[in-house]
């Protein structure tokens, strides 16, 4: 039986997470990891898309994407297979790399959309990797605090939601989360994300 198709449209938002096959770490150093986000840029020039947040955990990532005209699948079809073409190569491996399909989450409103940005963004520190989110180099927040163009990752958006100082406002909502209220249901699809 085939597989149901996903919901999608030109401009919807997405939280997207791949995991590694049996849980299996999908970044081994950190070559691998500049490569993968290489071949994201490729991807993205390819099929265009905005990408609003990522996070790159050593067996699962995570991504904020916004379509513009082509469908997530075909997307992290293309990102999924060149990465683990390269990952079987390098690691002399053979078969599957990401456990089956990834997940994709539809961002409905205002508060899930900055919820997720924030989730994406306190992995590391969530997990015990790092005490501050800009203290991981394999995330997006960085691209938010410094202020700097990235062609990966557009904060125009996310920035928007913030009164001036947008910047300060931004980091000042992100950290807050480490000690949000773990009850707060506009959370609830990524716990249950987790759980998984």
């Amino acid at each position: 039986m085939a597989r149901k198709s996903r919901v999608w449209w030109p401009g919807a938002d997405y939280h997207i997470m791949c995991r590694g096959n049996r849980r299996s770490d999908i970044f081994m150093d950190e070559i691998d990891r500049k490569v993968f986000l290489r071949m994201l840029a490729q991807v993205k020039e390819k099929h265009p898309f905005i990408l609003h947040a990522y996070c790159l955990m050593s067996n699962h990532v995570h991504f904020h994407l916004e379509t513009i005209d082509t469908d997530p699948g075909k997307i992290m079809k293309l990102l999924n297979m060149k990465y683990a073409i390269f990952f079987n190569n390098k690691y002399h491996l053979e078969g599957h790399l990401m456990q089956g399909r990834f997940r994709a989450e539809i961002v409905t409103n205002d508060r899930y959309f900055l919820a997720l940005n924030r989730y994406i963004h306190l992995n590391p520190v969530v997990a015990g990797i790092v005490l501050h989110p800009k203290d991981y180099r394999w995330s997006s927040y960085n691209a938010y605090v410094d202020g700097k163009f990235s062609f990966l990752v557009n904060t125009k958006k996310t920035l928007g939601y913030f009164p001036n100082p947008k910047i300060s406002n931004f980091e000042e909502f992100t950290v807050a989360g480490i000690k949000t209220d773990s009850s707060d249901d506009s959370l609830l699809p990524l716990r249950l994300q987790l759980e998984d």
